[in-house]
């Protein structure tokens, strides 16, 4: 059974689902050419696009499991963005957000990314919340850095945004991360195995993963989000 649309607070914020009334303020937040720039919306954005992320994508994202979209708020009503929770596999999930260009700079991404991931943690089979953002996207992983993601390396053509394929960086943030139990158990590797390497190696000892130590959200985060 999934869950229900829930609403989501802090001190500062309100996250709750998108409705049709949200249309025309994610719209407007969606001119921004940073947004348009860095996430994988549509460009030029229109008010059709905007219409059918509210009315259809985001309702239907909920009541299917697959993607549990909340717009951040403040407690007055100004929509200061938009993040997605996507289930990517079985016990992952993807975090996606932007936010909008009046109310970069306060944290409030941040904030909604840490109080969306122990949602996730504590209400739906997930042990895992990934972000990626496309290289280059310094602000989206700023928010990624503040909430306490690991940044696992650098994938190669994971990202398609506009017909293009880019590199992307990817971290993780784990329920023990936040004092939070696992569903299922995890025991991390070693920190310095004996003479292992990284991924899965040949008889030659090479690596056969992709991820290198360097390290806005899965695809979907604007570059000021912090």
């Amino acid at each position: 059974m999934e869950p229900e649309p829930v609403t989501l607070t802090t001190p500062r914020l309100v996250l709750r689902p998108l409705d049709p009334q949200d249309a025309d303020a994610v719209y407007t937040a969606a001119q921004d050419p940073d947004i348009q720039r860095w996430t994988t919306i549509p460009s030029p954005y229109l008010p059709e696009h905007a219409r059918s992320f509210t009315e259809l994508l985001a309702p239907e994202g909920w009541a299917s499991g697959s993607m549990f979209t909340f717009g951040v708020f403040l407690p007055d009503g100004a929509l200061t963005g938009v993040l997605s929770l996507t289930m990517s596999s079985p016990g992952t999930a993807e975090v996606g957000f932007w936010a909008a260009k009046e109310h970069r700079g306060h944290g409030y991404t941040t904030e909604a990314t840490l109080t969306a991931a122990r949602w996730a943690f504590t209400t739906l089979p997930v042990d895992r919340v990934e972000w990626r953002a496309e290289i280059g996207n310094t602000a989206s992983r700023a928010v990624a850095e503040n909430a306490g993601f690991t940044l696992e390396g650098t994938l190669r053509s994971a990202i398609a945004n506009k017909g293009v394929r880019r590199d992307c960086w990817l971290a993780s943030l784990l329920p023990s991360d936040l004092g939070l139990p696992s569903t299922a158990p995890y025991v991390p590797a070693p920190s310095n195995p004996s003479g292992a390497s990284g991924g899965t190696a040949g008889p030659s000892g090479a690596s056969g993963g992709t991820a290198d130590p360097s390290g806005a959200s899965g695809g979907t985060a604007d570059p000021s989000g912090v």
